[in-house]
């Protein structure tokens, strides 16, 4: 029963994450698609910053990507601990996995690993790169 009682709460954690995470995102993607294809954008117009802020959340590679992705996305379950996820910066929880190695983790974030860790955590939009960039920063918070 408890069991059953964890993955219906991971259940609807993930889905509340991905409602709120991913609507914004999808949309503004949805836009940036749909733009007409003459348009032109000139670095300093307000169109060229507009473009450059979308394609720096996009991409989430890089210096605070990771750290955005996991503010936007991880953090729902891996601040408080929901279905057993290691805590942020948990030197303690983090030790077992780390100890299994990084291609372990990274296959656990991508592809998911029961109970409570949903494929890519629930963020769709996230390339395997982006994932393995998350991983490497909460290992790091971790250490």
């Amino acid at each position: 029963m408890k069991k059953l009682l964890w993955t219906v709460a991971a259940l609807v954690m993930t889905t509340a994450m991905f409602q709120l995470a991913g609507a914004s995102q999808v949309e503004d993607e949805i836009a940036a698609r749909i733009t007409k294809v003459g348009d032109v954008c000139v670095e300093g117009q307000d169109c060229a910053q507009g473009t450059a802020s979308a394609t720096t959340v996009a991409s989430n590679g890089g210096g605070n990507g990771a750290k955005a992705t996991f503010e936007k996305t991880c953090s729902t379950c891996h601040a408080t601990g929901v279905a057993g996820a290691p805590k942020f910066g948990d030197h303690d929880a983090w030790a077992p996995r780390i100890d299994q190695g990084m291609d372990a983790l990274y296959h656990s974030a991508i592809a998911g690993k029961p109970p409570g860790m949903p494929a890519k955590g629930m963020c769709f939009t996230c390339s395997d790169d982006d994932l393995k960039a998350v991983v490497d920063y909460m290992v790091n918070a971790a250490k």
